[in-house]
């Protein structure tokens, strides 16, 4: 199988691919085959004593060698390390089923302060029952031991902690205050009080919140607490929460305690968590009280929830630079040259490079070497926006680029307030050659796409709100025009139904042009499916119309990028109801193949690029898991052979969201280079691994290997 892999510009990283992220003890697990419980000990400097525990092993973990993510649970005040056991059947049906992976399952006995010590480092001195260091004795000494002691992967995202009642404080308490060590949490029934506990709250009586001779001390368990956790969270270690509670919990009969009840508990911890920044969370109220009758379902599902995103591979980040400012960036397109270099395109909302920035945003093209040091940097601006959406080499050495601008940019049009397309050429050396800006006085008009051509015009498609060619059909239409080397318009074709129409993509060769977008009411030739519609058409190179189709289905579709690939089939990409859709048609348009890539979160693609042999990269981002999940949104590389077989799959990105805009949309580009390699650019909210972030949503630039 070709294996696909991500790098920054002469940096290597290896992607997981689909088929080699096959998890420990998935293979082994067949039909009612059990894992195994034994007891083992740890010792523990913080407590000058052992820790003891159980720990449950899934079938085949003694004859393999592989490594295993870890579930740590925790008991509830008054129970044992034998409690959890119960949960053993559901572990092995869900790894028989491959719902989660093979993991190994912690379940460390607390008896310290009574059996109540919440699982916190105690301040109490007490000689009736001193307080101890549990939490430092868990997290550290325990989980030290575990990672020696068991083939485990010692990351974050290969650890998980769960817990019920006193647990449940435990497991949320563990995941915030120690990120670094755990990525999620089944947080059952949680014996969390805010902003104190009710007065008949055993919170109160075992010292795990005391100090000094006090038993409860309110400003320890405030600082302890969750809502003192939250600010200091750092979003570039993202945890994920499972909350679950019954809605027969314990009632207090005191009125001025009801707040207290753990159904509101749990209602108040999850609305405030899912508003916390690096945190994510679901919420789940099941039919039961404090007891198994809760707890057992809400482990089954709180593990079908989260357990998907145990990875023993750590996630693969964004190389380092990023590109952009202080401001508000967004991605514009990316070109790579014959000899080795890159032109980067962006709207920077500050001065990039030290040039000149004339306000708002504006368009910025950055020369780099093939050593990745900068060559040189084109800002064009207005005191208005401007925006990138496409950037292509030409033969010469020189790009194109293409977007449009609410202002007067090429000192034509003064007075200028509603958008306007344009495109630019700039030689080799960054000098600016011509600019054309045009639309339909009054109206918008946007260009959205660009594909160059060998006499160093191109193809601009895009949406005019008024007439650039003939009459509107209404709202928005899309359109398609042919640009001359010398920057004059050629012939302009405007399509459109009754509704709100735009291109995006646009691919051409000898033989032909085609063009991808979105529809909201149908398009001449292509009826309306149902929702947003995504359409391909195809034009001959002096613009004849030669067909049109819609893609998709009842839901909401849309095209967003198309390439013409080595077999001659345009291949476009996007998304259909929230899945990753790529098609292929013939240049007489009949439909060869149509692909979805799909996880149970959003999916969308956003480039696409032809390879050797008739297969294509597809490049999208999804928030779901196809290889290993970094966090939020990630890149998605997709390849298809020429038939629209899926030959490998990767993600990768940061710990926030990579390759989407606050809007839902992608922002990506792809593009081959002439190594035969795959370029891709895109936005991004996070930050390198080994690097740093201008902040306010920035540009990455990375490769495809797509050569193995």
């Amino acid at each position: 199988m070709a294996v696909s892999r991500w790098r920054g510009l002469g940096v290597l990283a290896a992607l997981a691919l689909v088929a080699v992220l096959a998890l420990p003890g998935q293979a082994q697990v067949g039909k009612n085959r059990a894992g195994t419980i034994t007891t083992g000990s740890a010792h523990s400097a913080a407590l000058g004593e052992s820790i003891a525990y159980n720990v449950y092993l899934p079938h085949g973990y003694d004859r393999g060698a592989g490594r295993y993510p870890v579930l740590y649970l925790l008991h509830g005040r008054g129970d044992t390390m034998q409690a959890w056991t119960q949960v053993k059947d559901t572990l092995d049906r869900l790894i028989q089923d491959k719902r989660i992976p093979g993991l190994i399952a912690v379940m460390p006995d607390a008896p310290w302060s009574g059996g109540g010590s919440w699982y916190v480092d105690s301040r109490y001195t007490g000689t009736d029952a001193p307080g101890r260091p549990v939490e430092t004795a868990l997290t550290r000494d325990l989980v030290n031991h575990v990672d020696s002691a068991y083939r485990t992967a010692p990351i974050r995202d290969a650890r998980m902690v769960g817990g019920y009642s006193m647990g449940g404080y435990g497991a949320l308490r563990f995941t915030l205050a120690h990120p670094d060590l755990f990525g999620s949490a089944l947080v059952l029934s949680p014996a969390v009080y805010t902003p104190l506990p009710p007065a008949d709250s055993s919170a109160r009586e075992y010292g795990a919140f005391g100090l000094g001779d006090q038993k409860f001390a309110d400003e320890v368990y405030r600082e302890l607490n969750y809502p003192d956790l939250l600010p200091g969270m750092d979003p570039e270690l993202p945890v994920r929460l499972f909350v679950a509670v019954g809605d027969d919990e314990y009632a207090n009969p005191d009125p001025a305690d009801a707040r207290h009840d753990l159904d509101f508990e749990s209602e108040a911890l999850y609305n405030t968590v899912r508003r916390a920044p690096g945190v994510s969370a679901e919420m789940r109220i099941l039919d039961g009280g404090h007891d198994w009758s809760v707890w057992g379902p809400a482990f089954e599902q709180g593990m079908a929830n989260l357990g998907p995103m145990l990875s023993v591979v750590a996630p693969t980040g964004l190389p380092a630079p990023l590109y952009g400012t202080a401001g508000t960036d967004w991605a514009g397109g990316v070109a790579a040259h014959a000899d080795g270099s890159v032109t980067l395109g962006l709207a920077a909302g500050g001065p990039v490079n030290g040039r000149p920035y004339a306000g708002k945003l504006d368009a910025v093209l950055i020369r780099r070497n093939p050593d990745g040091t900068p060559r040189w940097t084109r800002q064009l601006g207005t005191a208005a926006d401007e925006r990138l959406y496409g950037v292509a080499a030409l033969p010469d050495g020189g790009v194109l680029a293409a977007g449009y601008t609410r202002g007067d940019l090429d000192g034509r049009h003064p007075g200028n307030t509603t958008d306007d397309a344009f495109v630019v050429r700039l030689d080799a050396s960054g000098e600016v050659r011509w600019l054309t800006q045009f639309g339909t006085a009054g109206a918008a008009d946007r260009a959205y796409g660009l594909t160059a051509t060998p006499d160093g015009g191109g193809y601009l498609v895009g949406y005019t709100k008024g007439a650039l060619a003939g009459t509107n059909s209404g709202d928005k239409d899309a359109f398609l025009t042919r640009i001359g080397a010398d920057g004059q318009l050629g012939w302009t074709r405007q399509l459109g139904g009754a509704g709100e129409d735009k291109a995006y993509g646009v691919a051409a060769d000898a033989t032909g042009v085609f063009v991808a977008g979105s529809a909201t009411a149908g398009l001449p030739g292509a009826p309306a499916l149902g929702g947003l519609d995504g359409w391909i058409a195809g034009y001959g190179t002096d613009g004849t119309s030669r067909w049109v189709s819609a893609a998709g289905g009842d839901g909401d579709d849309r095209l967003g990028a198309v390439t013409v690939t080595t077999d001659g089939l345009a291949v476009a990409t996007g998304e259909s109801g929230g899945d990753l859709l790529a098609v292929a048609y013939t240049s007489a348009g009949r439909q060869k193949w149509s692909r979805t890539v799909a996880t149970p979160a959003p999916d969308a693609g956003a480039g696409v690029v032809a390879l050797p042999g008739g297969a294509v990269e597809v490049i999208g981002y999804t928030r779901g898991r196809i290889g290993v999940a970094a966090g939020g949104a990630d890149v998605l590389a997709v390849r298809l052979s020429g038939t629209g077989r899926q030959q490998a799959a990767a993600q990768f990105g940061t710990a926030r969201d990579d390759g989407v805009d606050p809007f839902a949309e992608p922002n990506l580009y792809a593009t081959p280079t002439p190594a035969g390699d795959v370029l891709v650019t895109g936005l991004t909210y996070g930050t390198p691994g080994d690097g740093t972030a201008p902040g306010n949503g920035d540009v990455f630039l990375a490769t495809v290997d797509s050569t193995g």
